[in-house]
């Protein structure tokens, strides 16, 4: 099946980013975006993701089925991987924002273009502010993750080191007035020192898929 690639009009993007102080200069996508009903949720964390982390996004992702939700992600190594892994095995609609264009032969890491092309196949979605040819360099990967907390209502830290490029999306969101949830870990490991952190600064701890969907706003009586 071939996914063509468009560019977006303004008026085509995901409503949020029009709020944002640096909304891209244009847009590319393959897919599917999200519906215009469904809150966006980006799952975010460490590319060394431990078992606990990946257990973590298994179970509360598990628990978002069959609600109005797109789990948006990098594509990355480790937690972004498992987000939407864990998107796909339970029929949750995910959109992925690489680092890079989304050409099939310049996607980031080049061992997930599989994956990728899962999402596609799967009524999900790739999107990039990048040329389509653009590969990934230095720069570029702060710059999609003020897209993903651009594009969100809510965004999910699931273990990231103190000195972390996933804190930059939970800032970035911050700065955005979104929600910034995250999910408490041992004291024992490093994966933690980001939550904690984020605990202490104000974000919503998150123990259970139920507390998502409140903090999204979801009815869940």
């Amino acid at each position: 099946m071939d996914f063509p690639i468009s560019k977006l009009e303004k008026a085509e993007w995901p409503a949020l980013l029009h709020e944002i102080p640096d909304p891209p200069k244009q847009l590319y996508h393959r897919g599917a975006l999200p519906p215009h009903d469904h809150k966006i949720l980006s799952i975010v964390g460490s590319r060394a993701a431990t078992t606990y982390g990946r257990d973590v996004v298994q179970k509360l992702v598990a628990g978002l089925t069959g609600h109005p939700i797109t789990i948006v992600s990098g594509l990355a190594l480790g937690i972004d991987s498992i987000a939407h892994e864990a998107a796909l095995a339970h029929n949750i609609h995910t959109v992925s924002v690489p680092g890079s264009g989304i050409d099939d032969n310049v996607i980031y890491p080049a061992r997930h273009r599989r994956l990728a092309t899962r999402i596609l196949e799967a009524g999900g979605g790739l999107l990039s502010e990048f040329d389509p040819t653009f590969r990934a360099t230095t720069w570029s990967f702060p710059a999609r993750n003020r897209i993903m907390a651009g594009m969100s209502h809510a965004v999910l830290v699931v273990e990231a080191r103190q000195r972390s490029g996933t804190l930059i999306t939970s800032r970035l969101a911050t700065e955005y007035n979104r929600d910034v949830l995250t999910i408490p870990g041992s004291i024992f490991s490093g994966g933690s020192e980001g939550p904690h952190m984020l605990l202490r600064l104000g974000a919503t701890p998150i123990t259970t898929s139920r507390d998502i969907l409140e903090a999204l706003g979801i009815d869940v009586d």
